[in-house]
């Protein structure tokens, strides 16, 4: 396991739950909360020197992640065993006190909700028609890990119901856009030119209809 520039799990939780304290919330288009330096710079620079291969970065996918889900990367056991930066992260984000917090901020009820982390890698001629994230996931975290120039252009579009972009949420690096997931909260990504690489993660909690298991970060919900 790499054990290069890892830090305390008390001081991993310490640092989110801060950042969690000092998030601005917004009621539109529905309640959201923007969350700077949401995961650690270990986490972050692992996630960054990722080296997915040539089939994992998502160009057109028709609108849908799902049409991928053969070539989607998590941090799953095997990424977790291959980085300690990655576990740490993971470690905090399925602690209990994370949860406690998260939920003390925005309502959530996340008891009995496992672990999911996507990161996601977007090529030009990827979007994302405007969906709501219901259901199975009880959270969604996004967390803009871009490191382009043009990467501030680079956020998840807030939409109204009829699927209009209401508000781009921020592409800067770092910055998580944070909500429950209801018949409200419809998102999406506008066509637009993406020149480089579109990196972020994905956290959400789910709850034990989850099926696709290998996703997660430690097993299913209990």
């Amino acid at each position: 396991m790499t054990n290069t520039d890892t830090t305390s799990d008390a001081a991993l939780l310490t640092n989110f739950k801060g950042a969690l304290a000092a998030a601005t919330v917004s009621t539109h288009p529905f309640r959201h909360w923007t969350i700077d330096n949401v995961l650690p710079k270990p986490a972050c620079d692992a996630l960054v020197a990722w080296e997915a291969a040539a089939g994992e970065m998502a160009g057109d996918t028709g609108g849908r992640r799902e049409t991928r889900n053969g070539a989607r990367v998590f941090v799953e056991p095997g990424a977790r065993a291959r980085d300690q930066r990655l576990n740490e992260m993971a470690e905090v984000l399925d602690s209990a006190e994370a949860r406690r917090a998260i939920s003390a901020m925005c309502g959530a009820d996340l008891d009995h909700t496992a672990l999911r982390l996507e990161l996601s890698l977007d090529t030009d001629g990827f979007w994302l028609e405007p969906h709501t994230d219901i259901g199975a996931k009880k959270l969604t975290l996004l967390v803009s890990l871009s490191t382009h120039a043009d990467a501030e252009q680079w956020g998840t579009d807030l939409m109204t119901p009829d699927g209009v972009p209401a508000k781009r949420s921020s592409g800067r690096f770092n910055t998580g856009t944070l909500f429950v997931p209801g018949d409200d909260t419809w998102h999406g990504f506008a066509a637009r030119p993406i020149t480089g690489l579109r990196r972020g993660l994905i956290v959400n909690y789910v709850d034990s209809t989850w099926r696709a298991t290998h996703e997660l970060a430690f097993g299913p919900a209990s």
